[in-house]
């Protein structure tokens, strides 16, 4: 997890040109989650995932492996070329997605408790009182915390 502070770098610069506030997130070794909330009238995800993608690519070592598909694009391997997109359709839908989020460390078995892992805005919500320290304390990995598939 050494480039984290480089992706928080990323995801900073790309909100001071194209604002959204980060609802959620978790960053993981090979992967990461967030629920964002964008301006009102502006769906405008993809820009946003494309600046932070290429600021954090632009400031690591070109040095992952690269598939031959990609490498004769002149792309890089860090990065999946889609991501998932879903439109929060209610209250009960942001729980969920943000529940999800927050247990995924432990879900992949990165760590047993929700509040052991560091790259998470779990810690910020149990400051704000949102979750208790101990939220899902008796999960444990390959559990599910909310019934989000696999695809979330």
């Amino acid at each position: 997890m050494e480039y984290v502070e480089t992706l928080r770098a990323a995801f900073r610069e790309t909100r001071q040109r194209h604002p959204f506030a980060i609802d959620a997130v978790v960053v993981l070794p090979d992967h990461l989650h967030a629920v964002w909330t964008l301006p009102d009238g502006d769906r405008d995800f993809s820009t946003r995932w494309r600046l932070i993608k290429s600021t954090f690519s632009r400031r690591i070592a070109p040095d992952e492996a690269v598939s031959a598909s990609r490498a004769a694009k002149g792309k890089r391997g860090i990065w999946q070329r889609r991501y998932w997109e879903h439109t929060i359709r209610d209250e009960d839908d942001l729980v969920r997605h943000i529940d999800y989020i927050h247990i995924n460390p432990v879900k992949h078995g990165f760590v047993t408790r929700v509040r052991d892992w560091p790259h998470s805005s779990f810690h910020r919500m149990v400051r704000l009182g949102i979750y208790p320290e101990d939220w899902a304390l008796t999960l444990r990995p390959g559990n599910s915390a909310n019934g989000l598939d696999e695809a979330t």
